[in-house]
């Protein structure tokens, strides 16, 4: 029977993977159609960009079949098209982080993720669009415009790896990467509806980078549209280097494994709005509340949970920590002060808070994670994981930079909307978005769950579980699709 380019996008990654390494397609044809998909979907989405011209990438999916006649396989991507975040670098494509400042800038090698991605076989076919400097959960930027939801191109994508959830979604790539800071793994896949993972702090590890000691806070992570495929690319992206002295060094092989486990028994904390304090619209709640539902038919124990913090104090001190780390990535481009009329506002204002800050201020909020993380250590006593909507929005106007209010409270912050995201990251604990539906306006929405420390292995099992017993609804894909 042919095997059709339509039928090839559809695949999971491991399925072509597979198909690929028994000959099933050539790397010609999984190329071929891959960027069929790109020509027909992308021009109304602006996912992916700074795309490699289509001789290139056919000649380099040539050799990779020329590799396996003679017996040679690079990886489980060989052959496989992918496209990088438009923060990382690839050799010989820009790097624009969605600014005008940078929209010429080509870089000279690659980062250590597409390093990693290109040794097991991948094939870099371009860019995936997203904010500018990665800042705000929705892409758009001057030098690429917006990336549009895969389910309302009216709406947003969420961000900051928007590019590489709606490529994914619209099956113009079978697994992505992304990165991961406030969200960024994790809204754009459950606005989206596939899996992005925002691993433990220093699973993957971060390089170029300006601060490898301090700057935590964010990391590269995988998307995907199952479960398995997560973790495979996580078992690609993760491992130690001698560059990044604060990253794991168990071996990244156990994500490649089985994923098949029992979950019965396993006890769920449901985090909620934190009994009123985070402002959610209507519909979110009770969409995530249901899904949670799957976890007790699975024999999970589900209750309610409570931060062991007041979370005013949480996010107060989060403002030091992310105004200390993004000031500075900033500034570089404030040395011409001309630049500032080509920066975008929410940047500047980081930047500006930043010069006031002192190293005791900066002190004093460490203290303050450090009681947090030992207050979520507290809650892992009694429980196995920690749930909570991924988005306190749902998808909005495209064309808005960012929402000035939610369920009627003003937000003072360009990132106060997505306040909800912050708990993992600042303990530095793994957490994957999982689809938890849709809404009754049609939209997808996320449900976090978030693991122990250093428990990525543990909660991948438990989110390919909840896949198991809901494959229907995420089998579910976007109009045009």
């Amino acid at each position: 029977m042919t095997t059709s380019y339509q039928d090839i996008t559809q695949w999971a990654a491991l399925d072509l993977s597979r198909a690929i390494h028994s000959r099933q397609v050539s790397c010609r044809e999984v190329m071929q159609a891959t960027l069929s998909q790109v020509e027909r979907l992308n021009p109304s989405s602006n996912a992916i960009v700074s795309r490699v011209d289509t001789e290139t990438l056919l000649a380099q999916a040539d050799e990779r079949d020329a590799q396996l006649t003679r017996g040679e396989s690079m990886g489980w991507m060989h052959g496989m098209p992918q496209a990088i975040k438009d923060l990382s670098n690839v050799q010989g494509l820009r790097t624009t982080l969605g600014s005008p400042l940078m929209k010429d800038f080509v870089a000279s090698e690659d980062g250590l993720m597409a390093q990693r991605m290109k040794a097991a076989g991948a094939i870099v076919i371009g860019k995936t669009n997203t904010p500018e400097f990665g800042l705000g959960s929705h892409t758009f930027n001057e030098v690429f415009g917006a990336t549009r939801n895969a389910w309302d191109p009216s709406k947003s994508a969420g961000g900051s790896s928007g590019g590489a959830a709606v490529a994914l979604a619209q099956r113009m790539l079978p697994v992505a990467d992304g990165s991961d800071f406030m969200g960024s793994l994790r809204n754009p896949a459950g606005w989206n509806h596939v899996f992005g993972m925002r691993p433990s702090q220093g699973r993957v590890p971060m390089w170029p980078a300006q601060d490898v000691f301090i700057a935590q806070l964010g990391t590269e992570g995988p998307m995907g549209r199952h479960v398995r495929d997560v973790a495979m690319l996580l078992s690609t992206q993760a491992g130690s280097a001698s560059s990044c002295p604060l990253s794991l060094s168990n071996g990244p092989s156990v994500f490649a494994g089985s994923l098949d486990s029992d979950p019965q028994g396993q006890r769920i904390g449901w985090l909620g709005d934190l009994q009123g304090y985070l402002p959610m619209e209507d519909g979110i709640l009770s969409l995530c509340a249901s899904a949670l539902t799957s976890f007790s038919g699975m024999g999970c124990r589900v209750d309610e949970a409570r931060l062991g913090m007041p979370p005013e104090q949480i996010w107060q001190a989060w403002l030091v920590w992310r105004q200390a780390l993004v000031g500075p990535r900033v500034a570089p481009f404030l040395v011409n002060p001309a630049n500032r009329a080509h920066i975008k506002p929410e940047a500047l204002w980081e930047h500006d808070q930043s010069l006031t800050l002192t190293g005791a201020q900066l002190m004093s909020a460490s203290a303050s994670r450090t009681r947090f993380y030992q207050s979520m250590l507290a809650l892992f006593e009694k429980l196995d994981v920690l749930a909570i909507p991924v988005a306190q929005v749902w998808p909005f106007d495209v064309n808005l930079r960012w929402p000035q209010s939610v369920a009627s409270r003003t937000m003072d912050t360009y990132h106060r909307w997505m306040e909800v995201v912050i708990y993992a990251t600042f303990a530095g604990l793994p957490s994957i978005s999982v689809p938890a539906g849709f809404g009754e306006n049609g939209l997808p929405m996320g449900l976090a769950l978030i693991g122990k420390p250093q428990g990525d292995l543990d909660l991948l099992k438990l989110a390919h579980a909840y896949e198991m017993a809901n494959q229907d609804m995420i089998a579910r894909r976007p109009p045009g699709v």
